[in-house]
């Protein structure tokens, strides 16, 4: 495969990152930032792609603005890891469905979670169904990539730092050809 899937992933992160979808910080900064964070927790290169294109979903169709704009979940990790599974493998696009659902699982387990959570995303985790229950906890962790869904939504959650100088988009071209399919 050539680098053509790359280079619109690129397109699409260039064309959109700009915008904020109700965050102190631009989608493209906050994209370079979880991929950083990635990189300085020591996670594994498909991690650390499935940091950086964790919400390429919100790209999609008019995903970003739903929560805001229409009071919808546009479903933006279903979304984004359907378009990445041509290319990617379940390593990188899993993580990506599932950090929604890691959300959910962290606000239902772990205490403070939820009131840690900045403004868009507790916006979102109502339409997102809300913590999650029991029954939902346990088919969670049934996943395989339960973990690594677990570390994206924590790179998610502290990607979002104004004034955080991180490596440029290009600087991971190497990283995405390393993981691809």
């Amino acid at each position: 495969m050539s680098a053509d899937i790359i280079d619109t992933i690129f397109c699409i992160f260039n064309d959109m990152g700009h915008v904020h979808y109700g965050e102190d910080i631009t989608q493209m900064q906050h994209v370079l930032q979880c991929g950083q964070l990635a990189q300085m927790d020591g996670a594994s290169a498909s991690l650390v792609a499935a940091a950086l294109m964790h919400d390429i979903g919100q790209f999609l169709d008019g995903a970003g603005d739903a929560a805001e704009q229409q009071g919808i979940d546009a479903r933006h990790e279903v979304s984004g890891a359907a378009f990445l599974a041509p290319h990617f493998p379940p390593a990188v696009t899993r993580p990506i469905l599932l950090h929604v659902a890691a959300k959910r699982y962290l606000c239902a387990v772990e205490p403070g979670y939820t009131e840690a959570l900045s403004r868009a995303s507790i916006l979102s985790l109502g339409m997102q169904g809300g913590p999650m229950n029991a029954a939902q906890q346990a088919e969670f962790l049934r996943d395989p990539h339960f973990t690594d869904a677990i570390a994206l939504r924590r790179y998610d959650d502290h990607g979002k730092r104004p004034q955080w100088d991180v490596p440029d988009l290009e600087s991971y071209r190497p990283l995405l050809e390393s993981v691809r399919l």
